[in-house]
């Protein structure tokens, strides 16, 4: 019993012992907890301060150690009173993103900033993305247009106006270019959103423009200089030639020598000196003649294109009436651009440019050429002359001198029509609009972003992608031109033109100045178009036709699409048969939707039937699935097994493969045309809002780049979804519109945007909401986009792809002949031809399934898309830009063994 009794007590003892370790545990616990409390509030405290901290050691190094970043990843100025640093970090994906902060040192917290708005400390984290609304914060930027004039400028000046305004800069307008400058006063004048409004459509320059021999003058640039500074103006962005351009970068370089100066003299203090430290300088060349090189186009070229080719159309039809020949003279001192793209456009017999003198003896040969074409049917013969045309000995060739020429050895019936400043005027074309935009966001971007050691940059177009060049690069390759031509390398004055004109001259030299061989190849070549009809497939299929002759081929027209193929209305088609065909819109062969998968038999027998050795197709998506149709039978049909070539042709802009199709161009300008008449409309009535649907099917393309030229305020596309809250903040924005100055509004709406959000729908929605306000008009505009004579551009473009699509032929056919036969069945062999940004490719159309959306009939990836935002902007939407893409500087001199 005893023994028991200890055990209870040893167990109570036990139980004892553990009960206080587990209250000792419990302590331990509770101080652990009380630990970790003051851990945190600790945490939180250092928090606070750290920054502070931070700062003050910052001003630290900065007052007593002058501290600078690291040269390797940091580039700008590293004068203590103003520091404009950039730095470029690569992300993940590749991309870049470009931070911008303004390092000014302790003294700039002095400076008055109600007075030099340029000068502001900045604090930034430079691995913090930028907000671009906040970029020109405290920085002005002035606008200028000098020299000639040119259509598109205003486009150009409305877009540095609106996204200057976006980034927060104030920006000025310069009128009377350097002489306003120069002059100052009322010549320079801060620009508002509303003063730029209705500009896109006027030709000329709204803000003018002047010669000016005072800024030629240093006295001239003190003058302009200390304008600027008044004002705080340490951004200028100058609209001109390559003379205006290279006068601002004159400026530029003398900049801190012109403040030195102004110092002196008194006419500016010490802060305004140091607030205005440097100056940067952004070009956009303006010019009808696009005798600057770096550039595929300057702005304005392509609508003086417009001007001439509605002279040229309408003087053909009295041509032929009489059978004349006429002799048209049109711009281009040093250039001659223009010349060459209208006798591409409109398939002249013979074009005189600067840049290449004809050969000795060119009076003998371009009357033969003209007593050609009339023995084989023409009733009509043009010649295009640039006005600074030459002979190989540096004497003029004139209108008059051709005219007395063809006269007398020939006794045509011989007119001569110098074209003069017409090509200046008129409406900027669809293509300068959105040129003139583009290039306006990208200059604003390139000055913000400009550092004081970034050398001052012109923005360009090559391809579809705007780019910046060196300035002064491109100025020395432009003279280098000139200087070519004086000492007679004619080849390498073509080369310097870059890419564009030398396509271009070598298209024209292959369908003006060779004559057909004597042997034939024996290979048949048939043209067909497919889908909808378009401007510009008459001249892909004359330019395919003639090439195939010149190489000896036998070129045969099916009638109907592939319905025509497989019906055997096919017939062979002769030098003539195609002649005077660029000009004309629609598709003379005729054009059908229909799709080759349900007559693959017929169209196989037709095909060995008329021994047809390769295909060309022009046309739209049905085109391109057409051919992919035609492609898979091949396993089936041996006679299928044959090279054939796509060229993109439709106005939607929607074939995979291409950035751009055929007729789209043509499409957009009588959309954008339209559009000016019912802006007019709408500005007359007042209170007036506009729903347009255009075409497109599934594809944006026109809606966007319409809503670009035009100035829509919203541009409903399928690739952009929308809901009921993007419509709501439309019409909310709309409503805030017509409390300002500009009492009017546009919309596009694309055919096929959205099921359930139709035109009717859109038109009944603004006409609630805006009850009071604004009433509303809806117009389909339907049909009409696939009519109309071609534009310049789509003239120029189909003529190239024709011809490149049949050379591309005639060597894959080499190519793919074994054993006495064409046997073609590798990817490669069928092809769409198109352009990708900078240059034309053919690419397999299996490669291009993947990229393919076919539910909807367009490519999964449309580069247009990136343009979107800048719709937006220009709109006044409070939208972000992505920055995070920042456009590189790229070098125009090539450097060529260490020089």
């Amino acid at each position: 019993m005893e023994t028991v009794w200890d055990n209870c007590v040893c167990v109570c003892q036990l139980c004892v012992c553990v009960w206080d370790v587990f209250v000792c545990v419990c302590q331990i616990s509770v101080c652990l907890l009380e630990l970790c409390v003051c851990l945190l509030r600790l945490s939180v405290l250092l928090f606070h301060w750290i920054p502070h901290i931070g700062l003050t050691v910052w001003i630290w190094q900065r007052t007593h150690r002058k501290t600078q970043f690291d040269a390797n990843h940091v580039y700008g100025s590293k004068d203590p009173s103003y520091c404009d640093e950039s730095k470029t970090e690569v992300l993940a994906d590749g991309k870049t993103t470009s931070t911008t902060c303004f390092d000014s040192g302790l003294d700039d917290l002095s400076c008055s900033s109600a007075t030099h708005n340029s000068c502001r400390l900045f604090e930034m984290q430079h691995s913090a993305p930028v907000d671009p609304t906040k970029m020109g914060v405290g920085r002005a930027i002035a606008v200028l247009t000098s020299g000639g004039d040119a259509q598109g400028m205003n486009a150009a000046v409305r877009a540095t106006v609106r996204v200057g305004i976006y980034t927060g800069a104030k920006v000025y307008f310069v009128h009377e270019g350097y002489q306003g400058l120069v002059d100052g006063g009322d010549n320079i004048r801060q620009a508002t959103w509303e003063s730029v409004s209705m500009m896109l459509q006027l030709g000329g320059t709204v803000i003018g423009s002047a010669r000016c021999q005072d800024f030629r003058t240093k006295e001239g640039r003190a003058k302009a200089a200390c304008n600027l500074v008044k004002l705080g103006i340490t951004n200028l962005c100058v609209i001109g030639g390559d003379g205006s351009l290279t006068g601002a970068n004159e400026f530029r370089n003398e900049w801190s020598e012109l403040l030195q100066i102004l110092q002196k003299t008194g006419k500016i203090t010490a802060e305004e000196a140091k607030c205005s430290s440097h100056l940067n300088i952004v070009g956009m060349v303006g010019s009808i003649d696009n005798d600057f090189c770096g550039t595929d186009m300057t702005i304005g070229t392509d609508s003086a294109l417009h001007r001439i080719m509605e002279v040229v159309d309408a003087i053909t039809t009295t041509a032929q009436s009489h059978q004349r020949a006429f002799i048209l003279e049109v711009m281009g001192r040093h250039c001659g651009y223009l010349a060459l793209v209208t006798a591409l456009s409109c398939g002249a017999d013979w074009v005189f440019i600067p840049e290449m003198p004809p050969d000795e003896g060119w009076e003998d040969h371009l009357c033969r050429r003209l007593t050609y074409q009339r023995s084989i049917g023409n009733r009509l013969n043009v010649i295009i002359v640039a006005e600074g045309a030459l002979d190989r000995h540096g004497k003029p060739i004139t209108c008059d001198i051709i005219k007395n020429l063809v006269t007398k050895k020939l006794g045509f019936d011989t007119r001569a029509t110098i074209l003069g400043h017409v090509q200046r005027g008129g409406t900027p074309s669809a293509f300068d609009r959105i040129l003139g935009s583009r290039m306006g966001v990208e200059a604003v971007m390139a000055l913000l972003e400009a550092t004081p050691d970034t050398p001052a940059c012109v923005v360009s177009l090559s391809g579809n992608m705007a780019v910046r060049l060196p300035l002064m690069e491109c100025v020395q390759v432009t003279k280098e031109v000139t200087k070519a031509m004086a000492e007679g390398r004619f080849e390498e004055a073509i080369k310097l033109r870059g890419k564009s004109f030398e396509n271009n001259w070598n298209t024209y030299k292959l369908l003006a100045h060779v004559t057909a061989p004597d042997v034939k190849s024996n290979i048949n070549i048939a043209i067909l178009n497919v889908g909808a009809p378009c401007a510009g497939m008459n001249a892909a299929v004359r330019s395919a036709v003639r090439i195939g002759i010149l190489q000896g081929h036998n070129m045969l027209a099916v009638h109907d699409g592939f319905e025509g193929l497989a019906n055997g209305t096919i017939e062979p088609m002769a030098w003539g048969y195609v002649g005077g065909w660029t000009g004309k819109g629609g598709s003379i062969l005729g054009t059908k939707r229909s799709l080759p998968a349900n007559m693959i038999e017929e169209i196989s027998l037709n095909i060995a039937k008329f021994n047809i050795h390769a295909l060309v197709i022009i046309g739209g998506f049905e085109a391109f699935v057409g051919g992919l149709e035609l492609v898979t039978a091949r396993e089936k049909y041996e006679e299928l097994c044959i090279p054939l070539v796509v060229i993109p042709a439709t106005v939607s802009n929607n074939v995979p493969g291409s950035d751009f199709s055929v007729g789209a161009d043509t499409a957009l300008n009588t959309i954008t045309t339209t559009c000016d008449r019912i802006k007019q409309s709408a500005a007359g009535t007042k209170r007036r809002v506009f729903i347009i649907e255009t075409m497109g099917g599934y594809c944006g393309y026109l809606a966007t780049m319409a809503g670009l030229a035009a100035g829509a305020d919203a541009a409903y596309v399928f690739e952009d979804p929308f809901g009921i809250h993007d419509l709501e903040a439309n019409v909310e924005h709309l409503l805030e519109k017509m409390k300002t100055t500009v009492k009017r509004g546009l919309i596009l709406r694309n055919e096929k945007c959205n099921a359930n959000y139709t035109t009717d729908f859109l038109f009944n929605l603004y006409s609630e909401e805006g009850k009071g306000v604004f009433d509303c008009r809806k117009n389909v505009l339907g049909h009409m986009q696939q009519g109309g004579t071609p534009t310049p551009f789509d003239r120029n473009f189909g003529t190239k792809m024709g011809a490149k699509a049949v050379l591309w032929l005639t060597d894959k056919l080499k190519e793919c002949y074994r054993h006495g036969r064409i046997f073609a069945n590798t990817p490669d062999s069928a092809c769409v031809l198109g352009m990708r940004k900078r240059a034309m490719l053919f690419q397999p159309l299996s490669d291009l399934k993947e990229d393919t959306d076919f539910e909807h009939r367009i490519p999964k990836t449309e580069w247009w898309l990136k343009l979107r935002p800048i719709l937006k902007i220009l709109a006044k939407y409070k939208i972000s830009l992505d920055t995070s893409e920042t456009a590189t500087m790229e070098h125009v001199i090539k450097k060529r063994g260490g020089v």
